[in-house]
C-alpha cells in the first residue's frame, strides 16, 4: 500500500498523534533499523498522548478558570501560611477520587483564587473534569435558569463535574432561597464529587452569611466535615508586585 493512501485514512480515522508520528519517522533515514513491534508501539504512543492532551484541552476549556494556573507556578517564598506538603498532597488528585472538600481562607490578595485554579487546572491534567464559578456569578446562572426553564438541566451538569470551584464564598449574606439553591447542588455532590471554596470570611462565620439555622447546619454537613483547610495570611501579593514594578519602572526612568 502507498504512504499517502495510509496518511489520509489516519486523517479520516482522527488518529491525528499517529498521522504525525509517521510522517515524522519516514523523515528518518535510519528507522529501518527499528523493528516493526518498536516503530508501531512509538506510533501508538504518540497517539495516545495526543488524545490526553486532547482530552486536557478540551476539560480546561470548559473549566472556564478564572486564573492561568498552574501548581508548578505557585510561589511558597512568601510567609502566607502554604503548607507545601500539603498542596502537593493534593496534586495527586487523591482528594477528588476520594469526594473531598478543599476550603481556602485568607484576606484579599493572598492569592485564593490562583491556589483555587492551580488546583482545577492539575484535576484537568488528571483527567477529572471541574468547573469554575463566582458565588454571585453561579447564584445569578441559577436564578436565570430557573425562568428559562434550565435549572433541573444545570444542577445536573454541575452534578455531574468532578470539581466544583466556588471563588468569593461569603461576600454579602444569603437569601433563603438561595441557600436552598446551593444545598441541592451539595446534596448532589456530597461523598460523590469534590468542592473547592474560597473565602475570605473565617468557617466560624459562615452560619451568620447563610441565615437560616437549618440550611445553614445542612450545608455546613456536607462541605466541612470532610474538607482540607487551607489558612492563607499576611499582606497582599498585589500590592507587593504592584510596588515592585513601580520600583523598576522609576529605576527605568
Amino acid at each position: 500500500m502507498l504512504v499517502h493512501p495510509i496518511l489520509d485514512k489516519l486523517q479520516t480515522l482522527r488518529f491525528f498523534g499517529m498521522l504525525t508520528a509517521l510522517e515524522e519517522q519516514m523523515k528518518m533515514p535510519d528507522i529501518g533499523n527499528l523493528s516493526f513491534e518498536d516503530r508501531f508501539g512509538l506510533l501508538v504512543d504518540r497517539e495516545a498522548a495526543d488524545r490526553q492532551n486532547r482530552r486536557f484541552k478540551t476539560r480546561l476549556r470548559k473549566a472556564k478558570l478564572r486564573q492561568n494556573a498552574c501548581i508548578e507556578d505557585i510561589d511558597f517564598r512568601h510567609q502566607r501560611g502554604l503548607d507545601k506538603s500539603l498542596i502537593m498532597q493534593l496534586a495527586s488528585g487523591q482528594w477528588i477520587k476520594e469526594a473531598n472538600n478543599v476550603i481556602i481562607i485568607g484576606p484579599t490578595g493572598v492569592g485564593k483564587t490562583y491556589l483555587a485554579c492551580a488546583l482545577a487546572h492539575k484535576a484537568c491534567q488528571l483527567d477529572y473534569s471541574a468547573i469554575y464559578f463566582r458565588l454571585p456569578r453561579l447564584l445569578q446562572q441559577l436564578d436565570i435558569a430557573k425562568g428559562d426553564g434550565r435549572y433541573a438541566k444545570m444542577l445536573k451538569t454541575v452534578a455531574k463535574t468532578h470539581l466544583l470551584v466556588i471563588d468569593d464564598w461569603g461576600l454579602k449574606k444569603l437569601i433563603k432561597e438561595q441557600s436552598h439553591d446551593l444545598l441541592e447542588i451539595f446534596e448532589d455532590r456530597h461523598r460523590l464529587r469534590s468542592v473547592l471554596i474560597t473565602s475570605q470570611l473565617p468557617v466560624d462565620h459562615w452560619h451568620e452569611i447563610i441565615g437560616n439555622p437549618t440550611l445553614a447546619d445542612a450545608i455546613l454537613d456536607r462541605l466541612v466535615h470532610n474538607a482540607y483547610r487551607i489558612n492563607l495570611k499576611g499582606d497582599s501579593m498585589r500590592k507587593k508586585k504592584s510596588k515592585l514594578t513601580k520600583n523598576k519602572n522609576f529605576e527605568k526612568h
